[in-house]
């Protein structure tokens, strides 16, 4: 008996994507263990055509962690002339994070969000891909800030019986629990690309 893969639903959205910029995203790639690239290059298993994208940007890393039958997944940086946004940490070079339910990402003006439902199969996974032509991070555009705040839903009207969802169908609502018990994950602002790969400043001591 074959064993459910692990699903990662992942949702793509460019403010002004150029013709070719999505050209080459498949509604759904199952992969392997390795590595998934992500990139403008040819060995990149979801290709992006952007100018500011690197061949290689970054890539999706699955593992299992001691004690769980489960995959779990980091994401890391490839890029040495751009960084990746991640659930609001700034990924340099190299540099990686584990990945929760579900997962903010804005890179070279692209911006993605990651739901993962996990499935028992250690062997491979299932990218189901999804277009938005709604913003899925939220950005300040008259301020160059690093500043995070939580964009607040429209409600449903009273009486309707009804959840109110986010851009996306297969968001759960931020009142609902999202699989496994976690919280959901409110849409957030995107940092100005001139904010993103700033330099990392000591804290402050105090007086």
């Amino acid at each position: 008996m074959e064993r459910p893969l692990t699903v990662l639903r992942v949702s793509l959205h460019h403010p002004t994507p150029g013709p070719a910029t999505f050209a080459n995203v498949p509604p759904q790639l199952e992969h392997d263990t390795s590595p998934l690239l992500v990139g403008r290059g040819l060995d990149a298993h979801l290709r992006l055509q952007l100018p500011r994208l690197s061949r290689q940007h970054l890539s999706l890393e699955p593992y299992l962690e001691k004690g769980s039958a489960r995959l779990a997944f980091n994401l890391k940086a490839l890029s040495r002339k751009g960084c990746v946004w991640v659930n609001g940490l700034t990924l340099r070079f190299l540099e990686q994070v584990p990945l929760s339910t579900v997962n903010r990402v804005a890179f070279s003006g692209m911006q993605m969000v990651v739901h993962i439902e996990g499935g028992t199969s250690l062997e491979a996974f299932v990218c189901c891909f999804q277009l938005s032509p709604s913003p899925l991070i939220y950005r300040l555009q008259a301020e160059e800030t690093d500043e995070w705040e939580i964009i607040p839903q429209e409600q449903p009207p009273s009486g309707s019986g009804q959840q109110a969802r986010g851009h996306l169908g297969f968001l759960d609502s931020p009142s609902q629990p999202s699989p496994g018990g976690a919280p959901e994950i409110q849409l957030q602002r995107e940092p100005p690309d001139s904010a993103l790969c700033e330099p990392r400043r000591p804290p402050r001591s105090k007086p």
